[in-house]
Order: C-alpha cells, then structure tokens, then sequence
C-alpha cells in the first residue's frame, strides 16, 4: 500500500480520536456546568431557607418565655426546626463536596471527649426504638486535631444509620481506639440489623444508592452514607464496611488526628475545641410524646366517643395529629402497620388513619390486610401520603382505602373527611333505632348477606337475655364466639352503634312493644322484663329513646 495512503489513514485516525476527546472533554464541560449551576441553585436555596427558619426559631423562644404552659408544643417546634436545619445542611455539604468546595479546619482538643459527648447527644434516638446503645472509648482521653464539625458529621450519620434499618431492642455500639503511636484514631459503629448483601456492599457509598433498605420499607435518600465518605476522605481517612446477613453492620473509619496530617491552612492554632458549644443533639421523644394508648381506656363511660387509630411513624407528625383528634374522638396510635393490627384485634376501633410509607408494614400493605379480613373489612381507613403521583393514589384505593390525603395536607380537611365517614355511622344509627322490634326481626327474618346473618345472630342473644340485667357486650360477644372488639367493629358497622347501646336500644324498642301489647303493666315491670333492675334510669333511657316517659306512654295507650 502506497505510504501516502497510509499517512492519511493515519492522520484521519488522528483527528478522529483528537475529534472524540475533544467531544467527550467537551460534554464533561457541559455536564460539570450543569452540575455546578444545579449545587449553585441548592446552596442558595439552602441559605434562604436558613435564615427564616432562624427567625422561626427566635421566635418559638419568645413565645416561651411569654407563655411558657404550651412548653411541648414548643419542644414540638423547636424539634422539627433541628431537623430542617440538619436536612438543610446536609444538601449544603453534597452541594460542596460535588463542587470540590468542601474546606477543612482542625483544632486541638480531647478526641476521645469529643467523640463520646457527640454519641451521647444521639442516645435518645436508639433508646427510642428500645435498643441497647454502648460508648466505649481507649483511652478514656487524647488530645488530637480534629474538624469537629466534619467529626460530628460523620458520626451522626453513621448511627442514625444503624438505628434505622436495625430492629427494635437490637444493639448498637460505637468504639473509639487509638494505635500505639497515637497519631490515628479509628471509629468503629456496629449494628445488630439484618446485614447488606455483598452485591450492595460496592455500591454502599454511591450518591443515591438506597440498595436493599427499600426491602425494609425504610425511608432513605442515600445521600447520608455517599456524603459520609466525602467527609472522611476530606479528613485523609478511610472507610470500610463490614456485613453479614442476618448478624448485622460494621462500619470502620480511621483517621489521622496529629497536626502534621493536615496543611498549614486547614490548621486552626488560634481556637482549641469547646466543650461548651451545644452540638446537634436529638430532642429525647419519651419527653414529648407521651404513650397516647396508656391513656386511652376501653372500661371508661364514654362508648359513645367515636375511636380513631392513627398509624404514623414520624413521631411529632403523630403527636401533632392526636392533639387536634383527642377532643373530638378517642384516638390510639401505631408507629407502623405491623403494630397497628395488634391494636385493631385488640381495641374496639371506628375509624383508621395511616401513613403510607413506613417501616415493618406500609399503608398499602395494612389497608389489604384489614380489607380482606371479614372481621375487620368494614373499618374505614384514609391514607396520608407524601407521593403526589396519580398512580399512587391508584394504588391506594385498589388496596381498599377509603379516603386518600397527600402531604403536606391541613389537619382541619384530616377532621373533615373523619366526621363525613362517622356522619354516615350516626345516619345508620338514626334509621336503625327508628325501627320496632318487629320491623328488626322482619329485615333479618330472610338473611340474604352475611352482614344480616350475622345480626340475626346478635338478635336472638339479646331477646334470649332480655330479663337479664347483666347480660352485657362481654357476655354477647362469648355467645357469639368473637372477641369483643371483633364485635364492637362488626355492630358499628351495620348499625352505626356500639355493643352496649345497640343492647340498650333493643331493650327500648321491646319495652316499647311490651307496653302497647298491655297498656296496664306497671313501670316497674316493664322495666324488670327488659333488664333494667332500676325503674328510674329506665324511665331516663325510655324518654331519651321515645322523647316522652314509660309512664305517660302507657297512660296515653289506656285512653
């Protein structure tokens, strides 16, 4: 081949490759611009929003001091401000890690100090989820250089993480060790959760990644673990990550403490680390959500309140909700679905309210189990959700939910949509206690459905008992082989009435019969015949029912 051809071969493949480095460098440009405009866009959208919630903040204080007897709510406020601004800051610090912005300051303090006071500022957060949470620190104390804002970063994130995809009353322990030369430290945080599998483990730090959490239904940006790594790596460390399935999570990070490790302008020899500077520390929850069930008591005189479960894993949205609900109805509450079913077989429920996404079991997951459980099928359940796409409120209501509500959502359209579904129990109410005795028994003589089958059942137990003082909705519900909450959610929802007023109407409406089948019975036997071993609050429940007394309507039958 001519050695001109060759030399053009070779020039066009010159120019061809210079032509794609120069493309690909070209689009790398364009991309990394992008990126910095979109870190530009979130750092100062972070910077605003800092700032009102610093007015926010001041101003919850002064509230305080000028009306300390709200002091929960503002725990309340002061708890969600925390969280925002830690949120905020964390957007802050990816935005400058991606940007290669990130800057490091070390000051000389006691390490080891540090390190324990920091852990102990999240101890509430895994004492919260009942897990034994272990300090350890050798030595006790050592003076080293540190950026104790990079520092407290790192081990925040590293905890948090343990306490959240750990299960309840598992162990969590964070170790503080030095070498023998005393110049690095190593922070070991170990879990007892579930462990990650080995294909997730390579991709553990990626911006993002989220892995097999999901499975867990627990909520998470992978932000933390990609930004954790940042924050170490700009400290010259290292981290690593250790897992087995079903054992549980080991997280190892080293890093140098002595001054020589870091550049003269990364060094702080002005400031020594204070030990009086408040860190970000996490409210203790046991302080500001009280045991709501503890309080609420199913022998209490108010059967008639409507009773409300509310399922919500965040705690402050929960308790927030259970304070506008608690003066209306009687309200339980569940952290996740899992534990929200246990309520449900154990309590007499009307009505559930549920968070979507939660640990355990989720919203969608709950709403099925109860809908296709025909004990329980008739429980109306409204979702919350934070998901804004159609196809999930789709897939809300093809699980069997009721209502649907997206976050952020008014509390006040929460009470709305709760009192239209009990309007419509009292409407039941209203025409069922309209009906005699006889016009019952006719609507059930020929069940046709299992709803009518099983009042008729109800029916002949309490005509059977009807001269029985003491038979009651425990002693209705062993004849009917159910549990008296079972029973309790079946009644109400047929006829909009609890076990014991439904018992009590029935006795009405047969008083009210007996009476017009001989008008010359004595109040005191009427009331006998029906179970009530005390004329007058017969007399009080008769007028209530009918709007006139026992005696005047037996007169009025006479004449």
């Amino acid at each position: 081949m001519d050695y001109r051809i060759l030399l053009m071969l070779a020039i066009l493949a010159v120019v061809a490759v210079s032509f794609l480095i120069g493309r690909n460098e070209y689009i790398r440009r364009i991309r990394l611009r992008e990126r910095n405009q979109i870190n530009a866009v979130f750092t100062n959208i972070t910077h605003e929003l800092l700032t009102p919630l610093t007015v926010i903040s001041a101003s919850v204080d002064k509230l305080r001091d000028e009306e300390p007897k709200y002091g929960r709510d503002y725990d309340l406020m002061q708890l969600n401000i925390q969280r925002m601004v830690r949120l905020l800051q964390q957007i802050l610090e990816t935005s400058k890690s991606e940007a290669g912005e990130l800057k490091l300051m070390v000051a000389q303090g006691d390490v080891m100090r540090y390190i324990r006071e920091t852990a102990e500022c999240l101890e509430p957060l895994l004492m919260k989820r009942k897990m034994k949470f272990t300090i350890t620190c050798q030595p006790e104390s050592m003076m080293g250089w540190i950026d104790t804002d990079k520092l407290d970063k790192i081990i925040y994130n590293l905890l948090s993480n343990a306490a959240k995809y750990s299960a309840e009353n598992g162990e969590v322990s964070i170790k503080a060790i030095t070498n023998y030369t005393y110049d690095h430290i190593r922070i070991i945080v170990s879990d007892t959760g579930e462990g990650i599998p080995p294909d997730k483990l390579n991709h553990l730090f990626d911006r993002f990644f989220v892995g097999h959490y999901n499975q867990q239904r627990t909520i998470g940006t992978g932000v933390g673990l990609a930004l954790t790594r940042d924050l170490v790596y700009l400290n010259k460390g290292t981290i690593d990550c250790q897992s087995e399935l079903g054992k549980g999570t080991v997280f190892t990070v080293t890093l140098p403490i002595y001054k020589e490790a870091f550049k003269p302008e990364q060094i702080d020899e002005q400031h020594k680390i204070d030990f009086n500077i408040p860190k970000n520390t996490i409210i203790d929850f046991k302080t500001i959500v009280p045991d709501i069930n503890a309080d609420s008591n199913d022998e209490g005189n108010d059967d008639d309140n409507y009773k409300v479960l509310v399922v919500e894993d965040n705690p402050e949205l929960l308790m927030l909700m259970q304070q506008l609900l608690k003066s209306y109805y009687r309200v339980y509450i569940a952290h996740n679905g899992a534990e929200a079913l246990k309520i449900v077989h154990s309590k007499e429920i009307d009505l559930i309210v549920s968070d979507v996404m939660m640990p355990e079991m989720d919203g969608y997951e709950l709403t099925r189990t109860i809908k296709g459980d025909a004990n329980y099928n008739h429980l109306p359940i409204i979702l919350l959700t934070a998901k804004t796409q159609e196809e999930d409120e789709e897939e809300g209501l093809e699980a069997g939910a009721d209502e649907f509500l997206t976050k952020p959502f008014r509390l006040k359209d929460l009470k709305l949509r709760i009192d239209n579904i009990i309007e419509n129990r009292k409407r039941m109410h209203a025409e069922f206690s309209q009906e005699s005795a006889e016009e019952t028994h006719q609507k059930v003589a020929k069940p046709l459905t299992p709803d009518e089958i099983f009042l008729n059942r109800v029916l002949e137990f309490v005509h059977q008992h009807l001269a029985d003082e003491d038979y009651d909705r425990d002693a209705l519900a062993a004849d009917m082989g159910a549990s008296a909450s079972t029973l309790y959610n079946k009644l109400r929802s047929i006829t909009g009435m609890n076990v014991s007023t439904f018992i009590r109407d029935y006795r009405m409406k047969e008083a009210r019969r007996m009476a017009e089948e001989n008008p010359n019975l004595r109040v005191s036997d009427l009331a006998y015949s029906v179970g009530f071993h005390d004329p007058r609050y017969f007399s009080t429940c008769f007028k209530k029912q009918f709007g006139i007394q026992p005696k005047e309507f037996l007169d009025s039958l006479t004449k």
